[in-house]
């Protein structure tokens, strides 16, 4: 069986072979954090958010599962990312790969159009947040802002545009709950719990309004505007 090992000598004295040395820690580095990385500067936490507000509105706390829920955000943002990622690929990747040219290029041309897309969705008051907390000297310019930094403002600006969207979602269900919680308390059935009697209505509705194409179109909207 083919096997493959990685060793790191101490005799590297040349300046050379330590940069590659390092190059190789870094992007060691880098690999181990990627998911995350990729998973808070994308459009995904929107939407995992959102679809957690939507089955906690139903009252359906197992259904649909977490990993069907899951996969159907990370499909929908390969779609919502998609433009960003073809324009990483044709202006960093495809050059490096064709050694036009070096990796901090490559790295630099990358981060133009993820930054143009967290620019875009991240609120200069929750950067302002970050800056204060670092006491660093406010940015003249968009090209001024750190990425990590700017990764950290879109991710609060996203968590509060997630939130916003679960409240909106909740409003119809809990409108439907309090209409079934007062019949049942007109009845007289006050041992029967409302939420048993209010989940197959709330199904109901979500199926005749189509609410999965609605939501998903929804929120693949809210990333175009």
């Amino acid at each position: 069986m083919p096997s493959m090992q990685l060793t790191l000598s101490g005799g590297a004295t040349e300046p050379e072979k330590v940069s590659v040395l390092l190059e190789i820690l870094f992007l060691l580095t880098v690999l181990s954090v990627a998911p995350a990385i990729m998973l808070t500067v994308t459009s995904f936490t929107r939407i995992i958010i959102v679809f957690s507000f939507l089955r906690q509105a139903m009252g359906v706390q197992q259904l649909p599962p977490t990993q069907i829920l899951a996969s159907l955000a990370i499909f929908m943002t390969v779609v919502i990312m998609y433009p960003v990622g073809k324009q990483i690929n044709d202006t960093a990747l495809q050059p490096y790969l064709a050694e036009k040219i070096g990796y901090t290029e490559a790295l630099d041309r990358a981060q133009q159009p993820l930054r143009a897309f967290m620019f875009k969705h991240t609120r200069e008051k929750d950067l302002s947040v970050f800056y204060a907390i670092s006491k660093m000297e406010l940015p003249r310019s968009k090209e001024d802002v750190p990425t990590i930094m700017l990764a950290a403002a879109y991710v609060i600006s996203e968590l509060k545009t997630a939130f916003t969207i679960g409240f909106l979602i909740y409003i119809p269900f809990l409108v439907l709950d309090m209409v079934i919680s007062s019949v049942l308390l007109a009845m007289g059935m006050m041992m029967l719990p409302p939420m048993m009697v209010s989940m197959p209505f709330k199904l109901l509705l979500f199926v005749m309004v189509d609410g999965w194409n609605l939501l998903v179109g929804s929120l693949v909207n809210s990333f175009l505007l």
